[in-house]
């Protein structure tokens, strides 16, 4: 792989990193049932918390990405320290499926009759797809890596 494209994909990687934070700090603020809160009952909240702590696992692996990437670039792809970081990949996206899942769960028994859950159990739908289908597919460029 070029070198450009490598630095290409780390520079998306970061720009994901920045979004996804950015978001995470901005959300709670706008959100229905926050509107008339301080900012600390706001980020005290125990769902809000959840999220951030379930978070770390995808910044983990965003992190593990970008220094794959940083081996790709290296011409160490076939290096053990990529086969580590395809597994940090893969344990993280199963993590963060099965902590999605139960954040749905949780919604879904404990929500507010007046509340529609759709929406949030719609989304952790998507995610978890795309977090196992991110955990696949470390999983099968670690078993090629291996080979």
């Amino acid at each position: 792989m070029k070198q450009s494209s490598t630095i290409l994909l780390q520079v998306v990687i970061v720009l994901i990193g920045i979004v996804a934070l950015a978001f995470m700090i901005r959300f709670p603020l706008t959100e229905g049932r926050a509107a008339n809160l301080d900012l600390f009952s706001i980020y005290s909240d125990p769902l809000i918390l959840y999220g951030y702590a379930a978070s770390i696992p995808f910044f983990i692996a965003l992190y593990k990405a970008f220094k794959l990437l940083g081996l790709i670039g290296q011409n160490k792809a076939f290096s053990l320290n990529a086969l580590r970081a395809l597994r940090s990949i893969k344990y993280c996206a199963i993590l963060l499926s099965v902590l999605i899942v139960m954040a749905g769960l949780y919604i879904r028994i404990f929500h507010n009759k007046d509340d529609d859950p759709a929406g949030f159990l719609a989304m952790c739908i998507v995610t978890t797809f795309v977090s196992i289908l991110v955990a696949t597919a470390a999983a099968k460029f670690e078993k090629n890596l291996a080979k």
